[in-house]
């Protein structure tokens, strides 16, 4: 039993307004589901970010602002299959860039997979994986004292509320020297009609990976959860700029997880909450900066400016 994971469900399902790590969502099963939720019409995400790193990648590595003759380190925190950043480092490698790519993920096996899908593609790139923690990783890179271009993207940053990921982008600072760079994608506050259905598509893939959490719940902790007495509940507006993901009770019930010990009660409508997507304009960029040494010097979008790649760069700290 993954006793992490049991004492975090106890501890969500135990709050008055009731709530689930979105970590958890990724069992092999998750892993399936999002992969598909990726290729869904209504999820644009991953397709304009990809348009980025494919019809504009001359732009993008102009403002990454590095030396054709100096070697520099482009590391990528969690780089999945590498299908966007792949466009990147044939561009960098074309153009007779210096450069070792150091992608970081806690998965060793994805971290393989990665390196078998790009080598062959990509002969002359230097590729040093690194499994392991975002920041325990780079306070090694640091004795390297090469320039440093890190990737965060996939709007990875959106699933943290603001005072996270302004947290994270501090914690991200420290370990970066001035002049290096960072390229930060994410997801653009729009309008709900385009934004809801990308959380809650026609073919109900979504709802099953949300709910697939149960199921692992059930599988793994010996839970008894009626998955089908539960909904999907997303919710967005275009003031807050937040989506917002729900599992919902159908009904009055009661669930015993027994590697808790514990019975829990939902009252009909309840919902649990299972994640957050914050989407940025610069406006809200700038409060989670605003404490950190990073200042944006140029930002891509793709053709319908559903979505940002922010290239924010590490100033001078002023203490």
């Amino acid at each position: 039993m993954n006793s992490q994971f049991a004492a975090d469900v106890d501890a969500g399902l135990s709050k008055s307004s009731k709530t689930l790590p979105s970590k958890y969502f990724y069992d092999k099963k998750g892993d399936e589901l999002f992969m598909q939720i990726m290729a869904l019409p209504e999820y644009y995400l991953t397709r304009a970010e990809l348009e980025i790193f494919t019809e504009q990648t001359p732009l993008l590595i102009d403002a990454l602002g590095m030396n054709k003759s100096q070697h520099f380190e482009l590391i990528e925190m969690g780089a999945g299959d590498g299908s966007k950043t792949k466009f990147l480092l044939k561009g960098l490698l074309d153009q007779g860039y210096d450069f070792d790519y150091l992608p970081i993920d806690i998965s060793g096996n994805v971290l393989e997979h990665l390196v078998e899908t790009l080598q062959p593609e990509l002969l002359s790139l230097s590729i040093k994986a690194q499994q392991g923690d975002y920041f325990e990783i780079l306070k090694t890179l640091k004795d390297s004292h090469a320039p440093k271009v890190v990737l965060f993207l996939g709007s990875n940053i959106g699933n943290q509320s603001d005072e996270q990921a302004a947290a994270f982008m501090y914690s991200l600072g420290e370990n970066l020297a001035p002049g290096d760079r960072v390229v930060l994608g994410a997801d653009l506050i729009k309008p709900v009609d385009v934004v809801l259905p990308a959380y809650n598509d026609s073919q109900g893939v979504t709802k099953a990976f949300n709910l697939n959490l149960l199921t692992r719940i059930n599988r793994e902790l010996s839970g008894d959860f009626d998955v089908s007495q539960f909904e999907h509940a997303p919710e967005y507006t275009e003031e807050e700029g937040i989506a917002k993901s729900f599992i919902q009770s159908k009904v009055d019930q009661t669930v015993t997880i027994g590697a808790i010990g514990q019975t829990y009660s939902f009252k009909a409508g309840e919902k649990v909450h299972v994640e957050i997507s914050r989407k940025y304009n610069k406006k809200v960029l700038a409060g989670i900066l605003k404490d950190t040494d990073f200042n944006l010097v140029n930002t891509l979008k793709d053709s319908k400016a559903y979505y940002g790649d922010f290239i924010l760069e590490r100033s001078a700290s002023e203490s």
